[in-house]
């Protein structure tokens, strides 16, 4: 079928977000048109804000609104202890549980020779910067079960263990290969207790 040539671009550019494929960029794409003018200039809107007003922390990686973000500047915050998330949608599930007090680590994304990405393409020499301080006791690796997070976990220790802090693991009550972001609270916040030492 031949599409006006502004709903093509809208359907490529549909088809650019993750596992969306040319069926389902067609329907949202149709699905916009149909919708009222004011909604979609609240939904384009909505994209510029967030794109603008976002920040990545300093410190800690995870997306904001403030430079340090709000977990890290927390004074309630556990400050021995660091949770090592891929990316920030890991910490939000981990958040969720309201089970873990401590501060958070973003690597945004994992070892992946795959895919071409490796340990200098993600944020591990700014977790060991932070290891520095004699205050961190314990990391939490909280990667998702699958290979790359597998191969990260091995590379990390590695690293990590010539510092002598504490390493531990969540547990694995996730199963395997599955993404951390789609479990439920109750089986994130059993694999936090369930951590273990590496």
């Amino acid at each position: 079928m031949i599409y006006p040539k502004s709903v093509a671009t809208l359907i490529e550019q549909f088809q650019k977000f993750p596992s969306v494929g040319p069926k389902s960029a067609q329907r949202m794409a149709f699905y916009l048109l149909r919708m009222p003018m004011s909604e979609v200039q609240k939904i384009a809107q909505s994209i510029i804000e967030a794109k603008e007003n976002t920040k990545t922390c300093e410190v800690c990686f995870n997306l904001s609104s403030t430079s340090p973000c709000e977990i890290c500047t927390s004074p309630r915050r556990d400050r021995s202890t660091i949770c090592v998330v891929a990316e920030t949608k890991d910490l939000i599930a981990i958040e969720k549980t309201n089970e873990y007090l401590g501060l958070y680590h973003v690597l945004q994304g994992l070892i992946s020779p795959i895919d071409g990405i490796g340990a200098e393409d993600i944020r591990i020499k700014e977790l060991l910067n932070r290891l520095t301080d004699e205050e961190i006791k314990e990391i939490i690796l909280a990667l998702s079960p699958s290979v790359e997070g597998e191969a990260t976990s091995l590379y990390l220790t590695k690293l990590i263990k010539p510092f002598g802090i504490k390493i531990s693991r969540i547990a694995f009550g996730l199963p395997v290969g599955a993404d951390l972001e789609y479990a439920d609270e109750i089986t994130i916040a059993r694999a936090i207790e369930g951590r273990r030492e590496l």
